[in-house]
């Protein structure tokens, strides 16, 4: 069996999608890291260049059968990311602690996915209201949390 040929020149379009997709991630992981949180700076550009490299594999694929093969890689990325972002959500008695973090896995998917179809203005877009909802939106759960009803547990 003759060796497939490397092409230079798709290698380092790849390549740079993949860095793309990571940088996009790394502020989420960082903020998350941050906080404190155990899932963070490794996790999210990981599942970013993961998703991104799940859509890249096939991406030459044209046509009804490129279609069919995307949207069946980006089903199972959304259905197996959901799933890691579940294990993240912790219910501790009437308490639910994760889902942010989760829904950030969640997104940081889709920005990697994004970025492999060449929709960077999306995959922007995601990761700079992912990191807005995450940081300017604390106050703001702050108050909801302490309002009525609230037992001052966190």
């Amino acid at each position: 069996m003759l060796p497939v040929p490397f092409d230079w020149h798709v290698f380092l379009g790849i390549a740079a999608k993949i860095a793309f997709a990571y940088a996009l991630a790394v502020p989420t992981g960082w903020w998350r890291e941050k906080q404190g949180h155990a899932i963070g700076i490794r996790t999210f550009p990981i599942v970013a260049m993961a998703s991104c490299g799940y859509m890249l594999i096939f991406g030459d694929v044209k046509g009804t059968e490129g279609l069919t093969l995307n949207s069946h890689i980006l089903q199972g990325l959304v259905a197996g990311i959901g799933f890691i972002g579940g294990g993240a959500i912790v219910r501790d008695g009437t308490s639910v602690h994760g889902t942010a973090t989760a829904a950030s896995i969640w997104n940081t998917g889709a920005i990697g996915a994004a970025v492999a179809m060449g929709r960077n203005e999306v995959a922007v877009i995601l990761a700079l209201l992912n990191i807005l909802t995450l940081e300017a939106l604390i106050p703001v759960k702050r108050h909801l949390d302490s309002g009525p009803g609230d037992t001052g547990n966190q």
